[in-house]
C-alpha cells in the first residue's frame, strides 16, 4: 500500500489574492505612463515632420531663386518639386546635367502622426495667412495645410497636446 505525503505545499487563497492585488496597483502605475509614452511619440514624429518639410521647402526656395514649390497653386506640383529632380524654373524631370536641383523628400510627403487625420498624406493648398486658419480637419486624405505664397505649412487638425497647445502652432 501506498502512503501520501501530507506535506504538499500550495498557496493559500489569501497569498492569491494579495498576488493579484499587486499586480493591479502595478498596472494602474503602468498603463498612464505607457499611454503618455505614445502620445508623447506621436508628438514628436509630428515634430520632426514638420522640420523635415519645413527644411525640404526651405531648401527649394533657396535654390529656386526664392520660388516656393507648388507656386501654381497645385499640390501635386508642389509634391512632384519636392520628390524629384528639378531645373532653376521648377521644371521637374530627369535629364542629366539639366534637372540639377533636388530631391529634397525621398518618400513624398510624411504621413501625419496626430489628429483625426492619421497616416494622412495629402496636401491643401492654400494663400490664407495664418496658414492654420485653413485647417479643414473634416478630410481624411489631407494631412497638411501649405501656403504656397509664403511657404508655411503645418499639420491640418486642430487638437491640442497634454499641454492644450494646438499641433497646428508647432
Amino acid at each position: 500500500m501506498f502512503r501520501r505525503n501530507n506535506n504538499t505545499r500550495a498557496f493559500s487563497l489569501v497569498e492569491l489574492v494579495i498576488v493579484v492585488v499587486i499586480i493591479g496597483v502595478i498596472a494602474a502605475i503602468a498603463v498612464p505612463r505607457i499611454s503618455r509614452g505614445a502620445k508623447g511619440a506621436g508628438e514628436s514624429a509630428l515634430r520632426g515632420n514638420l522640420a523635415g518639410l519645413r527644411n525640404a521647402i526651405d531648401m527649394y526656395s533657396a535654390e529656386h531663386n526664392g520660388a516656393w514649390p507648388g507656386a501654381d497653386g497645385s499640390d501635386v506640383t508642389m509634391i512632384n518639386q519636392l520628390t524629384g529632380k528639378s531645373t532653376a524654373a521648377g521644371v521637374v524631370g530627369t535629364t542629366a546635367g539639366v534637372h540639377i536641383y533636388g530631391p529634397y523628400l525621398r518618400r513624398g510627403m510624411p504621413p501625419v502622426p496626430v489628429g483625426p487625420n492619421v497616416g494622412a498624406t495629402g496636401v491643401i493648398m492654400t494663400t490664407t495667412a495664418p496658414v492654420a486658419t485653413a485647417i479643414v480637419e473634416a478630410t481624411t486624405t489631407a494631412g497638411w495645410v501649405y501656403n504656397y505664397q509664403t511657404g508655411e505649412i503645418v499639420v491640418n487638425t486642430d487638437d491640442t497636446n497634454e499641454a492644450s497647445i494646438g499641433y497646428d502652432t508647432y
